[in-house]
């Protein structure tokens, strides 16, 4: 059976690599999944996990912070903002990093910053992302 090569790479480097049945991640429009033989696409993806099902039985969630995938002759290639997988994430860290978003967004809600709350939003998405790939 033909098998998908999934490689997730960020301005650090290779963070993933592995041959894939089934792949889904999050676009702007919902999740995308992508099977063997798909037709070629280019997508930018959202804050969350993006899963590799490699077999029956065995799937890996990475936390992907935006970025692109493209999809071509069997190749899912994703070029992330950051990316990182469970065993790489330091929940404490994150946790620290949802409570400061939390309070950024509560003080430019409380101000009407219109720009520091959409930061605020993303810090949280994405600290909230980490957090829920780590307890995978």
């Amino acid at each position: 059976m033909t098998k998908l090569h999934v490689q997730i790479v960020t301005p650090q480097g290779m963070v993933y690599e592995s041959d894939a049945d089934f792949v889904v991640g999050r676009s702007a429009d919902g999740d995308i999944g992508i099977l063997p033989n798909h037709l070629p696409i280019i997508v930018p993806l959202e804050i969350d996990k993006f899963r590799v099902k490699r077999d029956d039985k065995n799937e890996d969630v990475i936390a992907v912070n935006g970025g692109v995938m493209e999809v071509r002759d069997n190749q899912v290639s994703i070029l992330a903002n950051s990316a990182e997988l469970p065993s790489e994430i330091d929940i404490e860290r994150a946790e620290r990093a949802k409570s400061r978003a939390e309070g950024h967004l509560q003080r430019a809600k409380e101000t009407h910053n219109v720009d520091s709350q959409r930061r605020a939003e993303v810090a949280l998405s994405r600290a909230l992302n980490r957090i829920n790939v780590s307890k995978r």
